[in-house]
């Protein structure tokens, strides 16, 4: 008998009478085929659980919702006054990425000691204990060897809870290189507002308030930070307030607003100085926040300078100064042939900002910052906040506010007693990714080597540069994937004797691995919390486990480090251990940890305690204890309250904003001295153009790219997909189906976007294949024609490019990617500066082929 889908129903039901027969079921079984009650809708019997989501930096505070031990569904924490139950669909991506099949479920080890790509790692598996064990020996050798420097600690995203693996772990070693993410992310971006009023993290933005949005790079309905945030509010933002997007390619925010600016790749900076020069010369700058003339007349006149004497500043520092040294001869005649938006725009925009000042905004992202010159052009763009009075101002751009977390004990008055002489000899050589050089000065806060340069660490390892790199352990990273220059990551790893990753994927790192542990998934596996704002509210939202594991995972964060401290402790070496036993006690029952698990929630409780404990409350919700945290699942401060810093002052040296800056001025002064040279020299070999006291200004740079302009004559830009979880939710179907939602863009396919009128000139047409050459690398891909392309640029979304992390990110995994990676297109390169990857604004030139 032929088996249709009706006779299929029939059997199964039949079948599942005899079934419920045998168990001596209560209730006579229904036919499937026969009239039933109707039964509650989906999602049915289960219960919602307070998480976070990490799918990108916003951190939103969101909810799972458990049945019968899955999570099905996912919301916005509805508890949070700033995302009231939205999140982006990069957090409901989240749930097939926890249930993806091609998830590591034991530990492995490696079988071929050949490393390279294209080789086979000959995987197979092994127990926690055999994996562990392997690791402490070979750190184990080092101590032996009092070379504790040469074990190195790579950390990727992570959850505050990293104070264990990425800070107490390596110190107590006796390994400087706790080396972060941090700079292939945005530090750049951080520059710009430090520089200028002394705050180094990403601002907060009052969407409810404002009249006006001015966004440099950003893309918040799609991509960037408080995605959620942004998506509840922007309705709202559209008809309250003019939002302009600066941006050479037509993004979803763009295409919502009401001026788009198609700024030529890396030329933010000329925009930004020009309208600066319009808001001066029109005398229409926020003279409640920046002052005004003696007589009140206004002076700044383009072409001609003005006695520092005439003006009288409130809340700012240098505003003559700035403009007699760089923003005079700035005006948006001079910057539209440089900058490609017409004079006109620039005018109407800088005018149309300044009518509802201080309500407006000028949202900074990384693309206007991460550049080889960006940190100029980052605080040409937030110093436009100042000349507005927008800072600190309803409707404006806030600073983050302080949350009152507790870092684990592990300061010097508390972890000197673990640090024996071993680990103190380790602990003063220089970091692996070279920070504080000469040529990198990576100011972050003031300090050279204060930031860290992610990706200068690869060519650190490959230099033997200060030391070779003997045993590295890395959580939650793919270097060769994220890191411009990728090549080099490849290499490096190859040349790591030992290596260790952390992960929930094989990844393209995981293929250089001498041990893959598997990770517990952030969000529904395991324990932490993050720290982040939006709406005027900071927030800590916890992440707990809300379903048992599938696999035989562990947190990466705390229980691998506890784990690891108990074998090394076995193998002669307790400080470790004892540390966190001694140290990390449950703050209720001061119990000590007896394992992992124990130990990771203990850490979360005692770094949260200032949110759930009563007595220990600095503000904010009022929260009745730990079971209360859990339940809600987010600690939030009280509403910012506007013009803090306008009454107490900016954390600049001269306590004001700062349009020259004394802040810079003495960061790069203890550098070059440091160096025994000038600052001049510093800025030279930072590839800096700025000379003498325009070095202290928020400036102009011409964009530094790699390639001629006569060989490869287009410029390059990458963007994000509003579907990208950082590159880890490419190995979901729903990736590439729904591909086409970002502009510009077409399912499953690569896109690589060109401008119909270029097209035209070489000859190709929609779906051509076509190939991108930059100085250092050619990739392949399909040309999709869209006029939302500046002309003279092409454009690839990032995301693209594994060759290995499972059966559909790659074509074959291990062997042949979907697509191509703009990490192998885009040669290595910096902002020296901030010590953040150059991958922005144009880094590259290309030439486009016809296949």
């Amino acid at each position: 008998m032929k088996l249709s889908r009706r006779n299929f129903i029939k059997a199964s039901a039949a079948t599942g009478g005899v079934v419920l027969a045998g168990c001596a079921a209560s209730k006579p079984t229904t036919n499937a085929m026969s009239t039933a009650k109707a039964q509650p809708s989906s999602p049915g019997k289960g219960k919602w659980v307070a998480t976070t989501c990490q799918g990108c930096t916003s951190w939103c505070s969101a909810e799972a919702f458990v049945q019968d031990g899955r999570v099905i569904k996912v919301r916005g924490n509805t508890n949070s006054v700033s995302h009231q139950g939205f999140l982006c669909p990069r957090g409901h991506m989240s749930i097939g990425q926890m249930y993806d099949p091609d998830r590591i479920k034991v530990p492995m080890k490696r079988t071929n000691p050949k490393k390279g790509r294209g080789e086979d790692p000959k995987f197979v598996p092994i127990s926690w204990d055999e994996a562990l064990d392997t690791i402490a020996d070979k750190m184990m050798e080092l101590r032996k060897a009092k070379e504790t420097e040469k074990f190195m600690l790579l950390r990727g995203r992570y959850t505050y809870t990293r104070d264990v693996i990425y800070s107490s772990l390596p110190k107590i070693f006796g390994s400087p290189n706790g080396i972060s993410h941090s700079a292939i992310c945005a530090e750049a971006e951080k520059f710009g507002a430090y520089y200028t009023q002394g705050y180094w993290g990403y601002r907060d933005y009052d969407l409810d308030n404002t009249k006006y949005v001015l966004l440099f790079g950003g893309d918040p309905v799609a991509s960037n930070r408080q995605v959620p945030v942004a998506i509840r509010q922007w309705g709202k933002v559209i008809d309250q307030a003019t939002v302009a997007v600066v941006d050479p390619r037509l993004s979803a925010t763009a295409s919502k607003a009401h001026e788009w600016l198609p700024v030529i790749p890396g030329q933010d900076g000329a925009l930004a100085v020009a309208m600066a020069n319009v808001i001066l010369s029109e005398g229409v700058w926020h003279k409640p926040f920046v002052g005004d003339f003696k007589n009140g007349k206004n002076q700044f006149v383009s072409g001609k300078t003005v006695a520092e004497s005439t003006f009288i500043e409130k809340h700012t520092n240098g505003l003559v100064k700035w403009w007699n040294l760089e923003l005079k001869d700035r005006t948006p005649e001079w910057a539209a042939p440089i900058c490609g938006v017409p004079a006109d725009q620039i005018r109407r925009v800088a005018l149309g900002m300044a009518k509802v000042a201080p309500a407006c905004m000028v949202w900074l992202a990384p693309g206007a910052a991460m550049q080889v010159r960006g940190g100029y052009s980052a605080m040409a763009a937030h110093a436009l906040n100042g000349l507005l009075g927008a800072s600190d101002s309803k409707g404006g751009v806030f600073q983050g506010m302080k949350h009152h977390y507790t870092h684990i004990p592990l300061y010097k008055e508390k972890y000197a007693g673990y640090v024996d002489e071993i680990a103190k000899k380790g602990l003063k050589n220089k970091k692996i990714d070279q920070r504080g050089t000469l040529e990198f000065p990576a100011l972050k806060k003031g300090k050279s080597g204060g930031g860290v340069v992610t990706n200068r660490a690869a060519d650190g390892i490959l230099q033997e540069d200060p030391y070779d790199i003997k045993v590295l352990l890395s959580y939650w990273t793919n270097f060769p994937f994220s890191c411009t220059g990728a090549d080099r990551w490849e290499r490096a790893l190859e040349k790591v004797p030992f290596f260790a990753h952390i992960t929930t994927n094989v990844s393209e790192m995981s293929m250089y691995a001498d041990i893959v542990l598997p990770a517990a998934f952030h969000k529904f596996e395991r324990w932490g919390f993050l720290n982040s704002k939006a709406g005027g509210v900071a927030y800590s939202s916890l992440e707990q486990p809300v379903v048992k594991s599938l696999w035989d995972v562990r947190i990466d964060e705390t229980e691998v480090p506890y784990l690891l401290a108990e074998k090394l402790k076995a193998k002669g070496f307790p400080n470790l251990l004892d540390y966190y036993q001694n140290e990390c006690k449950d703050p209720e029952t001061k119990k000590s940890p007896t394992n992992g698990l124990e130990f990771a929630e203990y850490v979360t409780k005692i770094m949260t305690q200032k949110f759930w404990d009563p007595k220990k409350s600095k503000g904010g919700s009022k929260l009745k204890g730990w079971e209360d945290y859990l339940k809600v699942g987010i600690w939030q401060s009280d509403p910012y309250k506007e013009h803090t810093h306008w009454k107490k002052g900016w954390k600049t040296k001269t306590k004001k904003f700062e349009f020259y800056s004394e802040t810079l001025k003495e960061a790069l002064g203890k550098h070059a001295k440091k160096h025994h040279t000038s600052i001049d020299k510093v800025l030279e070999v930072c590839k800096y153009t700025a000379r003498g006291e325009q070095a202290f200004i928020p400036h102009f740079e011409e964009p530094f790219r790699h390639g001629d302009s006569k060989e490869f004559p287009f410029v390059f830009q990458e963007n994000r997909s509003r579907l990208n979880r950082e590159g880890r939710s490419q190995n979901l179907p729903s990736y590439y189906e729904f591909k086409k939602v970002d502009p510009g863009d077409i399912s499953w396919d690569d896109a690589i976007k060109i401008n119909p009128k270029d097209a035209r000139q070489l000859g190709i047409k929609e779906g051509d294949m076509v190939s991108l050459t930059s100085p250092i690398y050619t990739m392949k891909g399909k040309a999709h024609l869209f006029e939302g392309i500046r002309p003279g640029t092409v454009s690839k979304c990032f995301g693209q490019g594994h060759w290995a992390y499972g059966r559909t990110a790659s074509l074959e995994f291990g062997k042949v990617a979907r697509g191509d990676s703009n990490n192998h297109l885009m040669p290595s390169d910096y902002d020296r500066l901030s010590g953040s990857t150059a991958r922005h604004g144009g880094v590259t030139r290309v030439k486009i082929t016809k296949l």
